[in-house]
């Protein structure tokens, strides 16, 4: 048999009041947030006073207990003893015993007043009613005050008692005999657990898993609360009062507040933050050790580690509480699209944003105009692929160690925006991310990321003026009450065509925001005649609405709004990846743009891949057109235009003779990914338009963040931009250009 972890120690309830308010036992201090309620407190009491167990308490003896003097205000003595289970039993009979209040997990103030019923031996929370019935006494915490004589007390009862009714001598023997019971509660017996001083804290937490009769996991951000206050205490009283301001706006509006619409953070969650900004770890169960002075890679402690250690940590958590950086960071998650805590799936994904925030901004240096960008670009993705929802510490142990191999704010940002462009792959946008819009749920992700990606391409509600930013937006929400998310595919159209199942009808793909009074597809040719034919193809193109979708089978529309909506997140997602969007073809009609001939920005391809002359898919036509589009990203953005020949006659998409849009696009794709690279498809959307009476293929190109060569049989070649055309560099030229356009 191994050494015996522990040793049995019997305590009673006035011992363990006395050792809490030495500090000998340290229970964190009362003004914590607590979950009991108060009819759990009663029936503790109740269970006491009958005589019945209330189980044993588990403690730990404190193995840093000499090293005390990292905390402040220290107590009469050093807190030998940390509670690991048991903690709400003691706080509610140290508040109720010691008649001082608590704090509710809400963060406001109150006393437990637990009512007794001496003839009836009763106890109650007490109310009103109970305080007005002569019957109780409303707080029994007045039995155990100082100097308090319990023969006054019984007096003092049954003075009041007889004032509403007759009390014969049984009564008044039973009475007293009832309230000293209730006074020896003082005296209750309980059995301790002592776990020794030179356990792990996964030592800790194993054995609080193995005799919980409940089977649950200590929850090691409370355990790391509960160390925190006892060598630390002002630490995590900075924490909770952060917390709580979050929780609503400040009334002294010259005072500033961590008050924001994203999150009402919890001191757990704040922790981590400090945690992950002090040591890029992720996971809490290292902090004991940390604080201990362990090196994590060596396993070796160090008296000089752990005080240096601590005050890394407490730097951290200062940084984490900086009103300056916590809403210069809600100011990415503004950039990134997200409007309020409605449209945040993944509270980790956020908070973890914060602490790569906080250290690009701290410990890198990073411009906040290029930090704010790609914290951006990186919550964006992670939310859309809900990155951080399964195994959360594990994916954040290992984003976190790759930035411990980096040194200068150029390698920070290239780590984010390489893990953003290799998660963020071409099968993720054509087929991971319309089957995630494969759902009825209302809190998909991939739905809250097309929420924002209407929002950074501003797009307007659907039939109206207003934009879907401020109906999202709690601040700056409008009054209109016809602004809805709506279901396009009505209920009883539907049910009329045998649809009723709710998965079915409750599809997201089936909703949009809307301003309509009614059911949409009544009142279609009313609300479309409000808008021009321009408008209206705009306004169908980022809500991802075929043409005449009305007319559809309802499983058709939903596959093709699907992929239209990736589309969307996607277009949005690349409004981040550049500091400047220079193609603003969005907001001008397609026919005026091709009236405007061909530029700098805009090229004119009668096809993608057809001959027009043989009649046969030629190699060269696609080459060409990835030239062009090389030389938009290498250069300033633009725009190429397919199915209009160089003087602007259009042509039409039908000459590439391809079965379908859908196929156009994904040729295209993949002729992009295979020749130019997969990176340089996070910079390009395509998206189809009507030009008299044809049907052409836009396809929109951002300025690249890095450069991109063609690839030409065994050759890679570099091409820009100049003047109306696209002209090749050579080595000796392009280098240069590269260090001029890429590295500045």
């Amino acid at each position: 048999m191994h050494r015996t972890l522990f040793k049995k120690v019997d305590y009673d309830l006035s011992t363990l009041v006395s050792a809490i308010d030495s500090g000998e036992i340290g229970l964190p201090d009362i003004q914590r947030p607590f979950v009991w309620s108060n009819q759990k407190v009663r029936d503790l009491f109740d269970s006491m006073y009958r005589g019945y167990p209330v189980g044993y308490l588990l403690l730990w003896e404190n193995g840093l207990v000499s090293d005390h003097s990292i905390g402040v205000e220290p107590k009469e003595k050093e807190s030998r003893l940390v509670i690991v289970d048991g903690q709400q039993r003691l706080t509610s009979l140290y508040a109720v015993i010691k008649g001082v209040q608590i704090i509710r997990d809400n963060y406001k103030s109150e006393h437990i007043h637990i009512s007794f019923n001496p003839l009836e031996e009763r106890f109650e929370v007490a109310d009103a009613a109970i305080r007005r019935d002569k019957a109780f006494i409303p707080d029994i915490s007045t039995i155990w005050r100082d100097q308090t004589d319990i023969f006054e007390v019984a007096d003092e009862y049954l003075s009041l008692l007889q004032t509403s009714r007759k009390v014969d001598r049984d009564e008044i023997r039973q009475i007293r005999g009832a309230i000293q019971r209730l006074e020896k509660i003082r005296l209750y017996p309980f059995m301790a657990l002592e776990l020794v001083s030179d356990i792990s804290e996964e030592q800790v937490s194993e054995v609080f898993v193995r005799i919980n009769s409940k089977g649950v996991s200590l929850n090691q951000a409370d355990f790391i609360l509960t160390l925190m206050s006892v060598f630390w205490d002002e630490g995590r009283a900075e924490l909770e009062s952060f917390c709580k301001d979050a929780r609503s706006p400040s009334a002294d509006t010259k005072k500033p507040s961590p008050f924001n619409h994203f999150i009402q953070p919890d001191p757990d969650q704040l922790l981590k933050v400090g945690v992950g900004v002090a040591f890029r770890r992720a996971r809490l169960q290292h902090v004991y050790s940390i604080l201990r002075g362990k090196d994590l890679e060596t396993g070796l402690f160090s008296g000089e580690r752990r005080v240096a250690q601590f005050a890394t940590l407490k730097t951290a958590q200062s940084r984490a509480l900086d009103l300056e950086l916590w809403h210069d960071f809600m100011q990415c998650i503004r950039m990134a699209g997200f409007r309020s805590s409605k449209m945040i799936s993944s509270q980790n994904n956020l908070l973890f944003s914060y602490t790569l925030y906080i250290i690009g901004r701290t410990d890198f240096g990073v411009p906040e105009r290029e930090l704010r960008r790609v914290i951006a670009q990186w919550f964006f993705m992670s939310a859309v692929t809900g990155r951080f929802t399964g195994s959360p510490e594990s994916k954040m142990e290992f984003d976190l160690a790759a930035l411990r191999q980096k040194s200068d704010s150029e390698q920070f940002v290239d780590q984010l925006q390489d893990v953003c462009n290799i998660t963020l792959t071409n099968d993720f946008w054509r087929v991971t991310l319309p089957n995630h819009l494969a759902t009825s749920s209302s809190k998909s992700p991939s739905m809250f990321a097309y929420d924002a990606a209407l929002v950074l391409l501003d797009a307007p509600v659907l039939f109206s003026q207003t934009k879907v930013a401020s109906y999202l937006d709690p601040a700056n929400r409008p009054e209109s009450s016809d602004i809805h998310r709506g279901r396009l595919f009505h209920k009883d159209y539907l049910a009329s065509v045998g649809i009723t199942e709710i998965r079915e009808t409750n599809q997201i793909a089936n909703f949009a925001y809307v301003e309509s009074s009614g059911p949409v597809m009544n009142s279609l040719s009313n609300l479309k005649v409000r808008m021009g034919r321009t408008e209206l193809s705009q306004m169908y193109h980022v809500h991802a609405l075929p043409v005449d979708w009305e007319t559809m089978e309802f499983s058709s529309f939903l596959k093709r709004r699907r992929r239209m909506m990736a589309d969307v997140i996607r277009e949005g997602y690349l409004h981040l990846t550049t500091e400047v969007t220079t193609t603003t073809e969005e907001d001008i009609d397609i026919s005026e743009l091709i009236g405007q001939s061909e530029s700098n920005t805009v090229e004119f391809k009668s096809t993608l891949r057809m001959d027009l002359h043989t009649r046969k898919v030629d190699k060269r036509i696609e080459t060409a057109a990835l030239k062009t589009i090389a030389a938009f990203l290498n250069t300033c953005g633009g725009t190429l235009i397919v199915g209009v020949a160089d003087d602007g006659t259009p042509i039409g998409i039908d000459a590439d003779e391809f079965s379908s849009e859908d196929k156009m696009t994904l040729h295209l794709e993949n002729i992009v990914i295979s020749r130019l690279g997969e990176l340089a498809m996070t910079f390009i959307h395509p998206h189809f338009e009507d030009h008299h009476d044809s049907r052409v293929l836009s396809i929109r190109c951002a300025k690249s963040s890095r450069p991109v060569f063609l690839k030409d049989g065994n050759s890679e070649r570099f091409y820009v931009r100049m003047a109306a055309s696209s002209r090749e560099l050579k080595p000796s030229l392009f280098e240069a250009f590269i260090k001029s356009r890429f590295d500045s």
